[in-house]
């Protein structure tokens, strides 16, 4: 039977590509237009002398599309939107932190004009990390508002009170979703009136229906005229409509969404939600490359991309042996560097607890349980290969920055696409290799190819690995459980 094909508006069915290969592609820096020279040099004293493929075009389009200062896009239009779909690890936040610092550096009245909302708190940190090297020196504030410090604080940070009446301490705010829309609800004199760019980074998930609510609280509080007359009356803000002349007298400040997600939705009707004006779509998840060095248009199946460096296997097996397998590869292959994915934190939990009894693997948990500071070094003695294997949920893990990932193990097959995508892109970041192992059940085997086939994946090897070779692990194994459960009671 034909499959009926979702009609697709133009730009998502035409978009504009961005090289896959990220090593072959690299721009150097110099060869990028219209970067500002101070951006150049902190972009060098950074080590950064070449931009990744998706930062070579989208951090021009962007500049560009604020190049007549904040108030229109070119020729007096207002800018359009702009959506980048492209793998983990291929450079995503330093083309939006690079052309919004740029388009700020000369402003003069503090006011919160960019706003990067991301879904979770380790991925609001290091973005506003990234905001915090480029903006030193400039005089632009970022703030960062996840909730890790009192509301009070928070409001301190955001917000001054003055005879005059508040003023804004941020040009940049970074921030989760909650405590975003508990400032925007109850701090007096946070203001959005003045935002010009809306970044919403892994969009896919911001988009799901939990904070669906907090991207519309920001574009109403966007809108929201002053209700005074007086100097900002001539920037108050009306819906986006068509211009007219009377609109077209007072210079108004645009919003401009910039979305970026490794698996930008392609459920039309999501994206409809977010009201996008005009949008750009600049992608690298398309089809594979012929010897020739031609491009083979494959079925529109291949929504995701992968990294390049990445090669995938699975291990078919029974429910007792995982514990096994996974201790296999660590002491007898001799993993190093390994981040295994459980479904749940009590599964996380208790794989931990059984791979310490076991002894012979320096082992971490990475969950929500723990503190943040413990998260961070947790992070780091992984980084630096004091821990060799790091026990983690999807949720924890989703979006960090983990250097010098060698093995993703999916200890629990992952149920949804979406979440195989996130994991095994946690290695093979910007351009290097990697490996991604999955312990797939063997009542799990034809669903959970079938899900990796549909997605146009089809390089996945299989990677049987025979009883024999665990036997010698099975008797210490056994000592172990008997080891947890005495402490667990």
């Amino acid at each position: 039977s034909p499959q009926v094909q979702p009609f697709l508006p133009q730009w998502l069915a035409q978009p504009k590509r961005v090289q896959k290969r990220i090593k072959d592609n690299l721009c150097p820096i110099r060869d990028v237009p219209g970067i500002h020279p101070r951006l150049l040099k902190k972009l060098q004293m950074n080590g950064i002398d070449s931009f990744f493929p998706v930062q070579a075009e989208v951090i021009p389009a962007i500049l560009q599309s604020a190049s007549n200062g904040y108030l229109m896009g070119r020729g007096g239009y207002r800018p359009k939107d702009i959506c980048v779909s492209a793998p983990t690890g291929s450079g995503k936040t330093l083309s939006f932190v690079i052309p919004i610092v740029q388009v700020l550096l000369d402003r003069v009245v503090c006011h919160v004009r960019a706003l990067v909302v991301l879904p979770t708190k380790e991925l609001a940190q290091q973005v506003s990390k990234v905001f915090n090297v480029y903006t030193d020196g400039t005089g632009l504030k970022v703030v960062l508002i996840t909730g890790q410090k009192s509301f009070a604080k928070e409001q301190e940070m955001l917000v001054q009170k003055k005879v005059t009446g508040y003023c804004s301490l941020a040009d940049i705010v970074v921030a989760t979703p909650g405590r975003l829309t508990d400032h925007i609800n109850q701090t007096p004199g946070f203001s959005l009136t003045q935002l010009r760019f809306l970044i919403v980074d892994e969009a896919d998930r911001m988009i799901d229906d939990m904070h669906q609510n907090c991207l519309n609280q920001i574009v109403k509080a966007a809108f929201q005229g002053e209700n005074h007359s007086g100097p900002n009356l001539l920037f108050q803000r009306t819906k986006p409509g068509p211009v007219t002349a009377a609109s077209s007298c007072s210079p108004q400040i645009p919003l401009q969404k910039l979305l970026f997600s490794a698996t930008l939705t392609q459920d039309p009707e999501k994206l409809q939600r977010l009201d996008l004006f005009q949008p750009r779509l600049f992608t690298s998840v398309y089809s594979e490359e012929n010897r020739d060095g031609t491009e083979t248009e494959q079925d529109t199946n291949n929504k995701y991309t992968l990294p390049e460096g990445l090669s995938q296997c699975y291990v078919p097996c029974d429910l007792n042996s995982k514990p096994l397998l996974l201790l296999y590869f660590m002491l007898k292959m001799r993993f190093t560097r390994v981040l295994c994915f459980t479904n749940s934190r009590e599964a996380s939990h208790r794989l931990f607890l059984l791979v310490q009894a076991f002894g012979g693997v320096t082992v971490a948990e990475f969950s929500s349980r723990l503190p943040p500071n413990e998260r961070k070094r947790t992070m780091k003695e992984f980084e630096q290969g004091k821990i060799q294997l790091l026990i983690s949920t999807d949720a924890t893990a989703r979006g960090i920055d983990v250097k010098g990932v060698n093995y993703v193990i999916n200890y629990d097959a992952p149920q949804f696409i979406r979440t195989y995508i996130h994991r095994v892109g946690r290695t093979a970041r910007a351009g290097e290799t990697g490996v991604a192992f999955s312990l797939v059940l063997r009542i799990q085997e034809r669903r959970f190819l079938r899900m990796l086939r549909d997605a146009g994946i089809r390089d996945i090897k299989k990677h049987p690995v025979k009883g024999n070779a665990l036997k010698p692990l099975v008797q210490q194994y056994e000592g172990a459980l008997c080891k947890l459960e005495k402490t667990i009671k």
